[in-house]
């Protein structure tokens, strides 16, 4: 550790703002993607309305699928969908 005090700089609004007013602000509810939020970049379209998380480890293959529930025009919500369907 350093003995050294820390030095604070105050972050300019360009630090503080990192999205354009175009992007979108994805939140991920349910399953291993719980509680991320993600910002999709205007430039990459519109969100998908479906999103597949799959994740590889020793054992078998684990696939979760979210479905969009759209918020307004720049927000939404993915929801793990159930076995059951969506």
């Amino acid at each position: 550790m350093r003995d050294q005090p820390i030095e604070e700089v105050p972050l300019s609004e360009d630090a503080v703002s990192t999205t354009d007013a175009t992007d979108s602000v994805l939140l991920f509810v349910g399953g291993p993607l719980d509680g991320r939020v993600e910002v999709r970049a205007a430039r990459h379209g519109d969100p998908l309305p479906t999103v597949t998380h799959v994740h590889l480890h020793d054992g078998p293959k684990v696939v979760h699928r979210y479905d969009l529930q759209p918020l307004n025009d720049s927000a939404g919500v993915y929801h793990l969908r159930t076995r059951h369907g969506g």
